[in-house]
């Protein structure tokens, strides 16, 4: 249990809630999976095939949320619609308006949801009591505020707040840029992007930071919106100047860790997802306090 992206919300460590209450909310909304007739399915599901649905370890949560959809190109219905239009119009000799051809679209779709193919995917996330995190597992900011939403739905509340910190993660990415040197605890990798005010973007990729190009760049007023950096020398990632982090990539040193401390898969599921969490919680301290911390 590895997660390849981070998306931050904060919760107040006071956060009155136990992990069977938790449990017993997600179990109202769990995922029920697409009917024939519905394009769209979301809730719920064990984050551990035949687990419970709130995975706990150590005062840490992992949740998982479903999502079924129906395939159905708009090619493929484009083309039903048109066959009966063409059909209703031979038959009775008259053309088939704009309202008609959405009402028969409408028909079709309903005819074809039940012979759909469907796909699912799960978007996994875990709340950490001790330090205050809701950290979700995704790239995007749409599925991210899915999870978030889906959540406020099974809750009677959640005070979740999306992260803020005091310096712009983009204004501190150019001066770690412009000095060469990246915060304690950090190191300056070789992906770099950088936006002018006029929105023209430069991108490098495994290219050495330290050249005069790349500092021309910072001189003509072009300011990082990507940086890889690597923490530690145990986790790699791409901080973004919307204070998001991507691809996450924890290294050797810290997997070798958890190797030969397992008898089975649980116990393994259970050593990886608490020596993420407790990493991660670490990098997110160093982070918050190269950025200045959050505001008061």
């Amino acid at each position: 249990m590895w997660f390849r992206n981070l998306y931050l919300y904060r919760l107040p460590k006071d956060w009155a809630i136990g992990a069977p209450d938790l449990e017993e909310c997600l179990a109202r909304l769990t995922l029920p999976g697409c009917q024939a007739t519905e394009a769209r399915s979301v809730g719920w599901v064990a984050p551990r095939d035949g687990g419970p649905l709130l995975h706990a370890v150590n005062q840490k949560w992992l949740l998982a949320l479903g999502v079924e959809e129906k395939l159905l190109p708009a090619s493929i219905v484009k083309r039903f619609v048109s066959d009966k239009a063409k059909a209703i119009e031979e038959a009775e000799g008259r053309r088939v308006g704009r309202k008609e051809r959405r009402e028969i679209q409408d028909e079709m779709t309903i005819e074809l949801l039940p012979r759909a193919f469907i796909r699912r995917r799960t978007t996994f996330a875990w709340i950490d009591r001790i330090n205050g995190w809701l950290v979700i597992d995704s790239a995007s900011p749409a599925k991210a505020e899915e999870f978030v939403e889906h959540l406020r739905k099974s809750l009677d509340a959640l005070p979740a707040k999306v992260l803020k910190v005091t310096q712009s993660p983009s204004a501190a990415m150019t001066v770690w840029l412009a000095d060469g040197e990246a915060p304690v605890g950090f190191t300056l990798d070789q992906d770099l992007e950088l936006r002018s005010a006029e929105k023209a973007t430069v991108r490098y990729v495994k290219h050495a930071l330290d050249g005069d190009e790349i500092r021309q760049h910072v001189a003509a007023g072009k300011v990082v919106t990507r940086l890889a950096m690597t923490w530690n020398d145990r986790i790699s990632f791409l901080l973004d100047d919307n204070l998001q982090i991507k691809r996450l990539a924890f290294l050797d040193l810290l997997k070798e860790q958890a190797d030969g401390q397992s008898e089975n898969e649980d116990e393994r599921f259970d050593i990886d997802f608490t020596l993420m969490a407790g990493e991660v919680a670490q990098l997110l301290d160093d982070l918050l306090a190269a950025l200045g911390g959050e505001p008061r």
